[in-house]
C-alpha cells in the first residue's frame, strides 16, 4: 500500500513544502493538495517547489476540475513539471465543488468531465486531442506521462471512473462503502473492456493519531460536512431511498442546513454540527496507531492501493511521524 499526504495550500507556501518534505522522509510517496483558486494559493506553483526539494514524491491536486483552467493549460502545466523533475505528477480530477461553487458556478457535467479526462491525458502525453471542438497538440512535449485519477461517489460518476480514468479517488474510509464503490468502478471498467485490476484505488480521509477520541473527532468533523456536499447532490439526483446509493452514505445529511465555503475543509467548521460521531468514526481514521493499522489492513484487503492522509488538524506533525514510525512499515512490510 502506498501513502499520500493531502494539504490545503494555505499561506505560507513554505510551510506546505516543509510538511511535504517531512512526509517524504516518513515514507509517504504522494503529495496532494486542494485546488480552489479563491480559497487557497495556486497549487501548481507550490508543486514546483515541492518537487525541487524532494527526491521521489509524486504530486497532484485532490482534485482539480475541467473549468477553472482550460484543458491545454492544465496539460501543459503537468507536462512542464514532468520535464523539469521527471514524471512525478498525477492529475486528480472531479466535477468541481469548492473551486466552482465559491465563485458562483455550478459543477461540471459528467459528460464534460469525461471529455476532459481524455483530452488532458492525451495533451499532457504529447498526443492530439479535441478541446472545445478544435483539434490541437502541444508540440514540445516528449516522454511525459500523466495518470488521471477521478474522484466519484454516485453511480454514474463511478461508472465514468471505471470507463475512463487510470485511478479512482474515494474521499472517505468506511470499509462498507469502499467495497461497494470499488466494485462499481471495477465492474464498469470490465464492461468497457478494460482490465479492472489495472485501476489504482486511492482512499483519502483525515487521519488523527492520538488517544483523546473526543478531541480527534472535533478536529476531523469538518470532513463529514465536506463529503455531505457531494452526498446532498446525490440525494437531489437520486432521492433518499432510490437504492442507487447506499443509505449508509446518505442518511446522515438529513439535518444539514447549508454550507459556507469560507470554512471549507477546516477544523471548527460551524456548518458541520449535523455530522454525528458515528460518521466521523466511519469516514476517518482516529485513535492510536494500532487502530489505524487495523482499519488500513481492512481497506487494503478490499483492493485499496493508496491511503491519502488529510492532515487539516492540530496534530499534523505527530500524525506524519507516527505513520512513518509505525503505520507505514506495518502496511508495506
Amino acid at each position: 500500500m502506498d501513502f499520500g499526504l493531502v494539504l490545503q495550500t494555505d499561506p505560507p507556501a513554505s510551510a506546505v513544502v516543509e510538511l511535504m518534505r517531512r512526509a517524504e522522509r516518513n515514507g509517504f510517496g504522494y503529495g496532494w493538495t486542494f485546488d480552489s483558486a479563491v480559497l487557497w494559493q495556486e497549487p501548481f506553483v507550490i508543486y514546483s517547489q515541492i518537487l525541487a526539494r524532494t527526491e521521489r514524491l509524486i504530486v497532484g491536486p485532490m482534485v482539480t476540475n475541467p473549468s477553472t483552467r482550460t484543458w491545454e493549460v492544465t496539460a501543459s502545466t503537468f507536462a512542464t513539471l514532468n520535464e523539469m523533475y521527471g514524471n512525478r505528477t498525477v492529475c486528480g480530477i472531479g466535477r468541481g465543488d469548492s473551486a466552482l461553487r465559491v465563485a458562483g458556478r455550478r459543477p461540471n457535467t459528467l459528460a464534460r468531465l469525461g471529455d476532459a479526462i481524455d483530452a488532458i491525458r492525451d495533451l499532457a502525453e504529447g498526443r492530439e486531442a479535441v478541446v472545445d471542438g478544435s483539434r490541437m497538440r502541444i508540440p514540445w512535449i516528449e516522454n511525459s506521462e500523466l495518470p488521471v485519477w477521478m474522484a466519484a461517489y454516485g453511480p454514474k460518476a463511478l461508472a465514468l471512473a471505471g470507463r475512463k480514468a487510470d485511478g479512482f479517488i474515494l474521499q472517505l474510509a468506511d470499509p462498507f462503502l469502499t467495497e461497494w464503490m470499488v466494485k462499481a468502478v471495477r465492474t464498469a471498467a470490465a464492461e468497457a473492456g478494460r482490465d479492472p485490476d489495472a485501476l489504482t484505488i486511492c482512499v483519502a480521509a483525515p487521519a488523527y493519531i492520538g488517544d483523546d477520541l473526543d478531541h480527534a473527532r472535533e478536529q476531523c468533523r469538518w470532513f463529514g460536512g465536506m463529503v455531505g456536499n457531494h452526498v446532498a447532490d446525490l440525494v437531489s439526483r437520486y432521492g433518499d431511498h432510490s437504492g442507487a446509493v447506499p443509505e449508509s452514505l446518505t442518511a446522515y445529511i438529513k439535518e444539514r442546513q447549508g454550507y459556507d465555503y469560507a470554512h471549507h475543509g477546516r477544523t471548527g467548521n460551524p456548518d458541520t454540527a449535523f455530522v454525528p460521531d458515528e460518521i466521523v468514526d466511519r469516514f476517518c481514521l482516529l485513535g492510536p496507531a494500532e487502530a489505524h493499522i487495523e482499519k488500513l489492513e481492512r481497506l487494503r484487503d478490499l483492493g485499496v492501493d493508496q491511503f491519502a492522509v488529510y492532515a487539516m488538524h492540530d496534530a499534523k506533525e505527530r500524525t506524519l511521524d507516527a505513520y512513518g514510525e509505525r503505520v507505514i512499515p506495518a502496511l508495506t512490510g
